[in-house]
């Protein structure tokens, strides 16, 4: 287990669902990861939960505003990237060909944060931390990854490579390739572009979260159990580990990783 005082600027730094049902949503993650739900009030009737593991943050969750489902916004998991300016940042978005849908504003004295698209459409938010953070990693539960899912590949990488410096690395231990390429933050590997499927075109852009698990297999099981379902059933990949990519009962998308180690 690994405890998070800070993040590195450019490496991914915080997960949120954005949910229609959030009670059910609680009681689904809180059976499947252990996380303990915190509820903190948001507005004059709705609030933010925080999900706890070993008592430190690994998620969050909200209820979908009606202006977000007016614009047909379903719900998702989203990412957040750590940046030293969400005003520069933004800037350099719109620079290298992205939309702002949200300019960059201060939450309370927690942060500053925006909400940008890339130019292939996958959205992501910005975050600007004002305080200490308190997360965790390398634990069941917790976040360990995220795939871009786009199709343009190399227009995406073009961008997040101004965006943030990221270095986009093909993946040349298959035989043949397999067309996935690696993110790099600096030194980290943090992500990967898959290549495109073209047998699902209409997919839209998006990130696809990862969460840790010991026992891929069992934990895909349990989340179907409660109501949840599979896209992917676990799946070995050689070198790599065991993958399941699954959706909570809102349809929310979430992958699960187990290490070849484990």
């Amino acid at each position: 287990m690994i405890n998070i005082d800070q993040y590195k600027p450019g490496s991914f730094c915080w997960v949120e669902l954005a949910t229609t049902d959030q009670a059910a949503a609680k009681k689904f993650y809180s059976a499947l990861f252990g996380w303990e739900p915190d509820d903190m009030p948001m507005g004059p009737n709705g609030f933010y939960t925080f999900f706890k593991l070993h008592g430190r943050d690994a998620a969050a969750g909200y209820t979908l505003m009606k202006e977000q489902l007016a614009q047909g916004v379903p719900p998702h998991w989203g990412i957040y990237v750590a940046v030293e300016s969400a005003d520069a940042t933004t800037a350099r978005v719109a620079e290298a060909g992205g939309n702002v849908l949200q300019p960059p504003f201060d939450v309370f004295d927690v942060g500053r944060m925006a909400v940008v698209k890339d130019p292939t459409g996958a959205p992501f938010c910005l975050w600007q931390a004002k305080n200490k953070p308190n997360g965790i990693a390398d634990v069941d539960g917790s976040f360990c990854w995220a795939d871009l899912n786009t199709p343009d590949p190399a227009r995406a990488g073009k961008f997040y490579s101004h965006v943030f410096g990221w270095q986009i690395i093909e993946d040349k231990d298959d035989n043949p390739p397999s067309g996935y390429f690696h993110i790099m933050n600096g030194e980290d590997f943090i992500g990967g572009i898959p290549p495109v499927r073209p047998n699902n075109p209409r997919m839209p852009a998006h990130w696809l979260s990862y969460f840790l698990t010991s026992d891929c297999k069992g934990l895909a099981a349990k989340a179907k159990q409660l109501g949840g379902r599979a896209f992917l059933e676990p799946m070995l990949m050689e070198k790599v580990g065991t993958v399941a990519i699954l959706a909570d009962p809102q349809g929310a998308a979430f992958a699960l990783y187990q290490s070849i180690k484990k």
